[in-house]
């Protein structure tokens, strides 16, 4: 069997898992046109369709459900065979992808993923940050990085220990011409920096005391979808912005960015690391594994 082949068989079990051209090829990392292209060709060299297509939708023709059904579980078969072989490798190599929240994603990248990137080179870490939760089997991803609270329950976990807070912000001289909040209330009457969610909807600035939780839809003159925009904009004064507090640790500490409501804003769930079970995994996925665990105990 070609390498080509296989490229092709794995191509179109992405198509009939995802029922879109487009998202397969984003999976597989070539142009729709490419993928297109090798389909034509595999069902030329089978004298059979595969697909039925139409601009809205693809769908599997009845030769190719069984040609799904056979392949799938071969293909299976050998890609475990392939990884088997890999996880006997000494030295770690090969391809990672993680996702990940970009705060999350900040936290780790420097203490745990350049440090694993320095002591194995040959690894290539595919790091990619969304907003959005996604199934990371599903997307081709090998790991996934997020909130403990949030790693689905037929996970495996790996909690990483760090603590974490929101933080409200402001530079100093907005708080000397202003004055600061002292409870989530006193918000309603400053200027803050508005943040927006990846679907599009407003954050409303979330507080907690002694068992009092409180949400705020602060009002300003700035609205932003990203974390570091909206440090940006508090050390130049544009008003109070709400953010994870270990992306304005450093400001704080160097006196650029002052923290008020801290006593409102507790810990929140720690980062855990998550990935499904696996059979024989690569040296490189057991590598960074055993990495974050050494990581999480310091």
């Amino acid at each position: 069997m070609t390498r080509s082949l296989l490229v092709d068989l794995d191509a179109v079990l992405s198509i009939a898992r995802l029922s879109s051209f487009r998202a397969a090829a984003l999976e597989l990392g070539m142009s729709t046109t490419a993928l297109s292209n090798a389909i034509a060709k595999l069902e030329q060299r089978l004298a059979v369709r595969l697909f039925n297509r139409t601009t809205r939708s693809v769908s599997l023709t009845d030769a190719g459900k069984t040609f799904v059904e056979r392949v799938g579980p071969a293909m299976s078969d050998i890609h475990d065979a392939m990884l088997t072989v890999q996880s006997l490798q000494e030295t770690p190599t090969g391809t990672l992808r993680i996702n990940a929240f970009a705060t999350a994603a900040r936290e780790v990248i420097e203490p745990l993923i350049l440090s694993f990137m320095r002591r194995y080179p040959q690894v290539h870490i595919d790091l990619v940050t969304e907003g959005r939760i996604v199934d990371i089997v599903a997307a081709g991803f090998d790991l996934g990085l997020r909130p403990a609270d949030l790693v689905p329950t037929d996970m495996i976990a790996v909690p990483l220990g760090l603590k974490r807070s929101n933080a409200v912000v402001a530079s100093p001289d907005f708080l000397r011409t202003y004055g600061r909040p002292t409870v989530p209330a006193d918000l309603y009457r400053f200027r803050c920096i508005r943040a927006r969610l990846p679907n599009n909807a407003l954050f409303r600035w979330k507080f907690e005391k002694d068992g009092n939780a409180v949400q705020i839809d602060v009002q300003g003159s700035m609205t932003l979808d990203e974390s570091s925009l909206v440090r940006i904009a508090a050390q130049n004064g544009v008003g109070l912005g709400y953010v994870m507090e270990a992306d304005v640790r450093d400001d704080i500490a160097a006196g650029r960015l002052v923290r008020v409501l801290e006593d409102w804003t507790p810990s929140l769930a720690p980062l855990a690391l998550y990935y499904p079970g696996r059979k024989n995994p690569p040296a490189a996925f057991t590598a960074f594994i055993q990495a974050a665990r050494d990581f999480a105990n310091g």
